[in-house]
């Protein structure tokens, strides 16, 4: 496979994932409606400056996210697509970024170059949340840039304007990174550089290099920075606090976990090439490199993966998405040792066939137990809701089998690699389409709220539970939304003075309805309305999306 045909297989694969399937599902309830809602609320308001939801201020996050998607919103309209296409495009980007990165520093004649791009965009962890609205993908992007760029300018000769050059951009990304996710922004490129340039002898050269990233960094940041703080004085005192010193050290903070949670879960989202692990140890042993750009590339991306790995795991506060800045240096290790086959085009395949077959052995057992279900019961599978979408499942289990047997038989050490990524490729596709019922009933409330935003006039008094809040401002294009019984991460917002009165308890949900007769809309999930429904008088009408989605009721 030629280089011209290695950069259209890998475009495509990208528009296949993370462009066509983009407006395929209604918005996840709470972070992608989250993430909709602030930058529709500043394109709306004009205000670019200040984050809200439901105009209140929202301090958890600093603005370059909510402005890619704002930007995007501004371009293709207020919809799925243009809420999560900022995410798609900075994986695509971080994987043109690896891209020519490897073609540096690759050997001749080298793969590593598509390869490493190839296991970032097909890896589940990377192509979940780079279909998915949220900040982690942006970040990556930002985070690979600095460090990117940072190293080149290690291989450049010291003060030279190339290295001055390269170390102004590893800056500006820095800058970009910190206005995404805050002083994040500046602990991973520390943790990854510093080992690095220890182990290099170079240690001095730290703080020679370190203030014109710096001054890059603060160039693109502190215009805001001083905006916000002009603007609203309590900003950097909360989101200093509330989203690093306790999201890192408090046993309070949000979703506490143990110290190896991301050691169990990095497995699960290196899939499918986690099953090509051994293969990649052993031919990453095989494959003897001589002192030079290529391995000092490896010594760096070690670094680069492993200190902010340890970094994160030692955090109170987990979420999957956290390690997804670990992604890039792990598919260049993960690369290299590929690269033995690639290059040498051995006859030794067997590690190959180990992970191809224990795949393969994987998927027809899913497809067996898909198609036992449907024979025993087909009751059982009511969870799809249309018998489509089983057959859709199945018939995509059914193609993965296919590629995966093609990638076996194949003689070419490349084409089994291409063919497995192909594979996979084709399951991550169908995934879209066949998300089962249940699960959009209990994470997307969307569509229920579309079929009746027509008759929802704009003197229509709306009452929200907080799980669903963001939502319905989102499909109501409102920003006047009462909250019922609890404000969760809205609290910051409802404790100004302005803001206090926008949450109710049950009690006084009542009083409300019971003043505004047949002009109110409450929205909840059942467990809510069945705790608060002593309080409210007889709805006029109740509609569900489901006995385990919400209701949408009408007073």
């Amino acid at each position: 496979m030629t280089g011209k045909w290695c950069s259209f297989f890998l475009l495509g694969l990208f528009l296949l994932l993370y462009i066509v399937p983009l407006q395929t599902r209604p918005l996840f309830i709470q972070d992608e409606t989250r993430y909709a809602e602030v930058p529709r609320e500043m394109v709306t308001s004009g205000d670019w400056v200040v984050p809200r939801i439901n105009g209140l201020r929202y301090f958890e996050k600093p603005v370059m996210g909510y402005w890619l998607t704002a930007i995007s919103l501004t371009i293709f309209g207020e919809n799925t697509f243009a809420v999560r296409f900022p995410s798609a495009l900075a994986t695509g980007l971080t994987a043109l970024l690896l891209f020519l990165l490897c073609c540096r520093f690759e050997r001749e004649n080298g793969f590593l170059s598509f390869s490493a791009p190839l296991v970032y965009l097909t890896s589940l962890g990377v192509a979940t949340i780079g279909t998915y609205a949220v900040l982690d993908a942006p970040l990556t992007l930002f985070l690979t840039g600095t460090l990117g760029a940072f190293f080149l300018a290690t291989e450049e000769k010291p003060g030279s304007s190339r290295e001055k050059g390269f170390l102004l951009t590893a800056g500006v990304c820095a800058g970009c990174a910190f206005l995404s996710k805050g002083f994040l922004a500046f602990a991973v490129p520390v943790l990854a550089v510093a080992p690095y340039l220890v182990l290099r002898k170079r240690w001095r050269d730290f703080l020679r290099m370190l203030w014109l990233p710096l001054a890059g960094a603060v160039l693109v940041s502190l215009p805001w920075a001083v905006l916000i703080h002009l603007r609203e004085p309590d900003f950097w005192r909360y989101f200093f606090w509330n989203e690093h010193v306790r999201r890192f050290l408090s046993d309070s903070a949000q979703h506490v976990q143990p110290f190896w949670f991301f050691t169990a879960v990095l497995p699960v989202m290196f899939i499918p090439w986690i099953f090509f692990l051994p293969a990649s140890v052993y031919g990453a042993y095989r494959l003897h490199l001589p002192d030079g750009p290529h391995k000092r590339l490896l010594i760096f991306c070690l670094c680069w993966f492993l200190f902010p790995f340890l970094f994160f795991s030692a955090s109170s506060g987990k979420l999957i998405t956290y390690i997804l800045p670990c992604f890039p240096p792990l598919s260049i290790l993960f690369s290299h040792g590929l690269t033995w086959w690639l290059i040498e085009e051995t006859k030794e395949k067997k590690y190959l066939q180990w992970g191809i077959g224990a795949l393969f052995s994987l998927v027809a057992f899913c497809l067996l137990s898909l198609a036992g279900l449907q024979l025993i019961g087909p009751d059982r599978l009511q969870f799809f809701q249309r018998s489509w979408k089983w057959l859709l499942l199945s018939s995509g289990l059914a193609a993965m089998l296919l590629v995966l047997l093609i990638a076996y038989r194949s003689k070419g050490s490349r084409e089994k690699v291409c063919c497995f990524a192909i594979s996979f490729t084709i399951l991550l596709f169908t995934a879209h389409f066949t998300i089962p019922a249940l699960t959009l009933h209990m994470k997307a409330p969307g569509p229920l709220i579309r079929h009746h935003v027509e008759n929802i006039t704009s003197d229509t008094v709306i009452l929200s539970s907080e799980e669903v809040a963001r939502a319905v401002c989102w499909y109501l294009k409102r920003d006047d939304i009462y909250l019922v019984e609890r404000a969760g991460e809205l609290q910051y917002g409802l404790d100004y003075p302005d803001s206090s009165q926008r949450i109710l308890n049950p009690e006084q949900a009542g009083v409300l309805i019971r003043k505004h007769k047949r002009k109110v809309v409450l929205i909840a999930g059942h467990e809510e309305y069945r705790r608060w429904q002593p309080f409210l008088p007889s709805p006029t009408a109740v509609y569900a999306s489901g006995s385990k989605g919400y209701l949408l009721i009408r007073y």
